[in-house]
């Protein structure tokens, strides 16, 4: 009788979970303010946040928000790579140069996006 009671207890710990998990807001990708040199995104839902724009110097982090691992891996392969990303785990990286940078999730092909550097 007492395992009943703790399975059911765990269903009902995983099932709140689940209700939580799937109510959190999606955020909208947020651009720096004029004149900072940092900006914050959100890995949210199997995606990353659309194009970022920022300038040289830019400190841009990505935050996993999602329960599982992701990757943040520029395609050109030198630019920036993340490793593995356990889910609410951030990286960094510092825009040093202009350009278009395309990047995704080694894990999860669907994922890409666009990083544009500029002067």
């Amino acid at each position: 009788m007492k395992l009943k009671h703790f399975v059911s207890a765990i269903a009902i710990i995983l099932i709140a979970l689940a209700v939580y998990s799937c109510s959190k807001s999606s955020t909208t990708p947020q651009q720096p303010p004029v004149g900072s040199n940092a900006v914050s995104e959100d890995i949210y839902n199997m995606a990353f946040p659309g194009t970022i724009t920022v300038k040289v110097g830019t400190k841009v982090t990505w935050n996993n928000k999602d329960g599982y691992a992701h990757t943040v891996t520029s395609d050109d392969g030198t630019s920036f790579n993340s490793g593995s990303l356990a889910g609410g785990a951030s990286f960094s990286y510092v825009a040093a140069t202009a350009g278009t940078i395309t990047y995704h999730c080694n894990f999860h092909s669907n994922m890409k996006s666009t990083l544009i550097v500029t002067n």
